[in-house]
């Protein structure tokens, strides 16, 4: 059974919720030193949903890279009506996604694994990745990012939609396609 990542993602980037109002008050103020300090407390979270969502370690440093500039350009507008780990995974999922779209050779370094399983320089790319996540990357681009958002982000299938630019029955078919394919490589991997 999956955690409810977007609650765990929330309550281990807000232990030290005093540290964290203090270092986003002055980051709003333009104080680098505490944005630094924000970075430390973020960075390992937001890298690992950018990785989950790309299933490429260059792309997700570039992705995880980029939320943290955009974080630093729209830290003014965080209003605290929500929690700011909340706040900041909306951020980091919107501009993975929008970091794929802007990779042109994007379609050209993703090979779709339905058929011909995963090359080695896949395998290369993911060390490190266990169980669950190993099987991710090999799922195609569009089932991934829904398989992602949905069941381990907890997103639904409406979000998707509007952020993947898709129908609602276009995101619930492929996480159904995910699902099947999920659970095929994995009966084949313990056989």
């Amino acid at each position: 059974m999956l955690i409810d990542a977007k609650q765990r993602f929330a309550n281990d980037l807000h232990d030290s919720s005093d540290d964290e109002e203090r270092l986003i008050m002055q980051t709003q103020q333009g104080c680098q030193t505490a944005f630094a300090g924000l970075y430390q407390l973020h960075v390992n979270k937001v890298y690992g949903l950018c990785l989950r969502l790309t299933a490429n370690e260059a792309f997700a440093q570039e992705a995880a890279q980029e939320v943290f500039v955009q974080l630093w350009q729209k830290i003014s507008s965080f209003d605290g009506k929500a929690k700011f780990s909340t706040w900041l995974h909306s951020v980091t999922a919107n501009v993975a996604i929008s970091y794929m779209r802007k990779q042109t050779s994007w379609l050209q370094k993703v090979v779709s694994f339905e058929t011909d399983g995963m090359p080695e320089q896949a395998v290369e790319q993911c060390h490190g990745i266990e169980g669950l996540d190993k099987l991710i990357v090999r799922l195609p681009e569009r089932a991934r990012l829904v398989f992602v958002l949905h069941a381990v982000e907890g997103y639904r299938h409406e979000e998707i939609a509007s952020m993947l630019n898709m129908a609602v029955g276009s995101s619930k078919s492929q996480y159904h396609r995910a699902r099947q394919l999920l659970q095929e490589w994995y009966q084949n991997e313990q056989q």
